[in-house]
């Protein structure tokens, strides 16, 4: 029988994970924007981010920025563990 995945510890995890990404981008941002910006551009085929980027981040929206991506990855975390738990029956 295979291990179950245990929801919490993923979603956990992942908010963890993901949290910590975000605050890195936040800080490459404010330290290097044109870097930042250059990188994501190569990500995104094709699009220029520079056109639709606001000149100034500040500190509460990154916050609720942050607090968006934990929640987020809290529920992503915790329904990929119910879902690879029931097809791994």
């Amino acid at each position: 029988m295979k291990e179950k995945l245990s929801p919490k510890v993923v979603a956990l995890s992942l908010a963890v994970v993901s949290g910590i990404l975000y605050i890195v981008c936040a800080i490459l941002l404010a330290l290097t924007p044109a870097g930042t910006l250059a990188l994501f551009n190569n990500l995104f085929h094709g699009i220029d981010l520079t056109s639709i980027t606001k000149t100034s981040v500040t500190f509460g929206s990154t916050l609720i920025g942050l607090i968006e991506i934990v929640v987020y990855a809290l529920i992503t975390g915790w329904l990929f563990a119910k879902v690879y738990n029931y097809f791994s029956r």
